[in-house]
């Protein structure tokens, strides 16, 4: 029963072709366990040993029925002759025999089980009416399975190691050959159908039976003071309630579901590049595999195990919140690969240990993981700061020996518009949340009525954490301060390689060019010029780009806005002698959501541009060191907004981002204004008024807020962003800020993240003057924004937009 499997070779001359080999035992006593669900099964397996056993040892044979690994509802008890050859002096090599359903196709893969899906049948393992049925009409979907077979030396040896030797356990040595014998079926059956049904079996006991597991629950109980039945009780429960339990069956009808909902309202072929997902399965054939994708949508997790399906790949052991495990969503995830985990379980030294122990496990066994760095989906369309509790566990798992080495996946999941748009925007106004429920499903399927274009997939530089972390030392004394450093390194890291596969769409370019201009209207030709330039950017950059060479024409600008105005997020006005497009009223932070997917690959260019003008103003002495000193200064403003690079790695990107656009640039920056005038000029297109000026505007509404403050008093954020929201929408009417878009309370938050990083939440006798400097700050910023837009309004000399 060892690792490979199928159909074994040897000598067996009456073998028919498709038929698996007689796994010949050299002389010695041979058992077969033959692992069936029906009488019809244990016939056919019977008959098959009876055909294919060599005519010169026919003594050596035996043949012993055992509980079938297939299905959870056997009542049967060990078969006592099992426990017999066990306890024998003998070593006869016992060989694992079952019989294999395979679906329509001829190979097994499941491809036509859509006739399965209304049917309500399990193809793979149909009832003894079918069975019956299907080896009378179609004999060569019913294959036999031979795993490798074991001396039972071996085996014994094996459950030893586990912790057999612990009498006490309720596992025995012929429970552990059973589920060994069905662990090697399933590694057999895995070569006939394909690596696709990759899924482990028997978690639960596998974990629960090992020594290693056994004896940290009892330091913890120890330590815990309680009794160790309780504990282990509690323990037991916590990883039923964690453990995502498999199903083939499921796994298969998953796919069909998943394409039939993603269909409604997305093109039918899902948008990724076949090669890069090569080269990810083959890294997963050597270590473990950890999918770390982008959320944006409810859909990011089906999109992305269809695609892996449709490829032949196992499903991955998906991490999702508990809120999620409800009926009938939650057993249907949870049989194709989802495992539920809690919210919060800081306090709860057990659940810790028991979760610990599954990754462990998952790591071990090279089951592949996903789960979302993020924690939850963006409500603003920039990445989210990264939660580092799973990634911990899988950084643990590595540095204590698991696998010499884990690889994470970052994947970029973008759409061209998405379903979730009028929700994000709400939340982002003040609204609750929406709990998850039935209900919930329902209305998230009724949004796909309409077409929201394609679904893009990109699969990002793989990232290694024996390169990121070192070779392991599972015998040093762990540091838990340069642990958590590295942790989020790594987490930070996987962020910024995401950011980089992400493409830039049509549409996140349109609503860059339509943000720029505020709530004024715009004909095809004033929007098209600022498109012109930051696409002959963008290919300029060389950056990923998904059909944005529809741009080009006037024709492929006026459908993707169409696209725009069919969903609502932008409005035309025709009756005039030129038709003129604007975002629609309230609509602005669903564009801003589409703009902020690609926001990072212009942020550096637009910090250069502040820099600049900082540079040229009249109380900075020497024109490189104020350049320099405003760029860092600007990358701490914004280190809550955006994914940063370390910052030697940062001032090496704001040198090529120079350099992009005059090659002369250090020999400018070290001249004088008119030297540093002339260098801002070579910018085309400038960007800042796009890009930064809501997120500036959303830091003074707080930064105004917080100088309004009595500083005497305890602080309240709840309040305080609710006071925010309305002092930004006033300051929107009253023009004092630009960008409707700033009166959100996702920028808002973050600005209060840069607020509490500073302590100016409460505290220290200067308080109010420190909140006085952060706002005089912000403002000073916003001012040089200002001085952008009034330069590309004017287009002053050479400047152009």
């Amino acid at each position: 029963m060892g690792v490979t499997a199928a159909a074994q070779s040897g000598t067996a001359s009456r073998t028919t072709p498709g038929e698996a080999a007689w796994p010949y035992p050299k002389g010695k006593r041979l058992v077969f366990l033959l692992d069936a669900c029906s009488s019809l099964e244990r016939r056919y397996l019977e008959d098959w040993i009876a055909r294919n056993a060599p005519s010169t040892e026919p003594g050596l044979v035996r043949v012993i029925p055992v509980l079938s690994t297939r299905t959870n509802n056997n009542p049967r008890q060990i078969d006592p002759r099992l426990e017999q050859v066990l306890s024998t002096n003998e070593d006869p090599l016992m060989a694992p025999l079952r019989v294999a359903w395979l679906g329509g196709d001829s190979n097994g893969t499941g491809e036509s089980v859509g006739k399965g899906l209304l049917s309500l049948r399990n193809p793979h393992n149909p009832g003894k009416l079918r069975q019956n049925w299907l080896l009378k009409r179609h004999p060569e979907r019913c294959r036999v399975v031979v795993a490798d077979p074991a001396p039972a030396s071996e085996l014994r040896s094996r459950w030893r190691r586990a912790g057999g030797t612990d009498f006490a356990a309720t596992t025995g040595l012929a429970e552990f050959v059973v589920r060994q014998a069905g662990l090697a079926l399933e590694r057999a059956e895995r070569r006939l159908r394909g690596t696709r049904y990759k899924v482990p079996r028997f978690v639960n006991e596998e974990i629960l039976s090992r020594s290693s597991f056994k004896g940290g629950l009892a330091k913890l109980t120890w330590e815990l003071g309680r009794t160790e039945a309780e504990v282990s009780h509690e323990a037991i429960e916590y990883l039923d309630e964690i453990a995502a339990t498999h199903s083939t069956y499921v796994i298969d009808i998953a796919a069909q579901l998943i394409r039939l909902l993603y269909t409604r309202g997305y093109g039918e072929q899902l948008h990724y590049d076949r090669a890069e997902l090569e080269k990810v399965y083959e890294v997963a054939q050597r270590y473990p595999v950890v999918f770390l994708p982008s959320h944006k949508s409810n859909l990011d997790h089906l999109v992305l195990q269809y695609a892996l399906h449709e490829n032949g790949h196992p499903p991955n052991h998906t991490a999702g919140g508990i809120n999620m495990n409800f009926f009938p969503i939650g057993p249907i995830v949870r049989r194709s690969g989802v495992f539920f985990i809690r919210r919060s379980f800081k306090d709860n030294p057990v659940y810790k240990y028991v979760l610990q122990a599954y990754i462990d496990y998952l790591i071990e066994k090279r089951f592949p993981l996903e789960w979302y760095l993020e924690g939850g989906r963006s409500r603003s369309g920039k990445l989210l700061p990264p939660r580092f509790g799973l990634l911990a566990n899988v950084v643990d798992a590595y540095r204590r020996g698991r696998s010499e080495d884990v690889v994470l996946i970052p994947v970029s999941i973008s759409y061209d518009q998405i379903q979730d748009i009028g929700e994000y925007v709400a939340e982002q106004r003040g609204a609750a949340k929406e709990a998850e429920s039935l209900s919930w499903f329902i209305k998230m399927v009724r949004r796909f009525h309409k077409k929201f274009g394609d679904i893009h997939i990109s699969f990002g530089e793989p990232l290694s954490l024996r390169d990121q972390l070192g070779e392991q030392n599972p015998d040093a004394e762990p540091n838990p301060d340069e642990q958590n450093i590295g942790v989020q390194k790594t987490a930070f890291e996987v962020m910024v390689r995401i950011n980089n596969s992400t493409p830039i769409t049509p549409t996140s370019l349109l609503t860059i060019a339509l943000l720029g201009k505020g709530d004024r209207a715009l004909t095809l030709e004033e929007i098209a010029g600022p498109v012109d330039k930051l696409g002959a950017y963008v290919r300029k950059r060389g950056l990923p780009t998904t059909g944005i060479d529809e741009l080009q024409t006037r024709e492929g600008i006026e459908q993707n806005l169409q696209r725009l105005i069919d969903n609502g997020v932008v409005s035309v006005f025709s009756e005039g002698p030129e038709a003129v497009y604007a975002i629609v009223p309230d609509q602005h932070l669903a564009a801003a959501f589409y703009r902020n997917t690609i926001i990072h690959y212009f942020v550096n260019g637009s910090i250069v541009e502040l820099a600049l003008l900082r540079a040229m103003e009249n109380d900075v002495k020497d024109a490189q060191e104020g350049f320099w000193s405003e760029i860092m200064n600007l990358r701490d403003l914004l280190k809550f907004e955006f994914f940063f690079s370390d910052k030697d790695t940062f001032v090496e990107e704001i040198r090529e981002e120079l350099g992009v656009h005059d090659p002369d640039w250090p020999t400018k920056l070290k001249g004088g204004r008119d030297d540093l005038r002339d260098l801002l000029g070579e910018i085309r297109p400038w960007n800042s008024h796009r890009v930064l000026r809501p997120f500036f505007e959303a830091y003074q509404v707080v930064g105004d807020a917080l100088e309004t403050l009595d500083t005497d008093k305890p602080f309240d954020e709840g309040a305080f962003l609710n006071s925010c929201l309305a002092l930004g929408k006033q300051y929107h009417l009253q023009r004092r800020i630009r960008s409707a878009e700033s009166v959100s309370k996702v920028l808002f938050s973050t600005a209060l993240d840069l607020a509490k990083n500073r302590e100016l939440l409460e505290g220290g006798d200067d308080l109010l003057k420190r909140r006085q400097d952060f706002g005089e700050e912000i403002r000073r910023a916003t001012r040089r924004i200002d001085g952008i837009d009034a330069l590309v309004a004017s287009r002053r000399a050479r400047l152009i937009d």
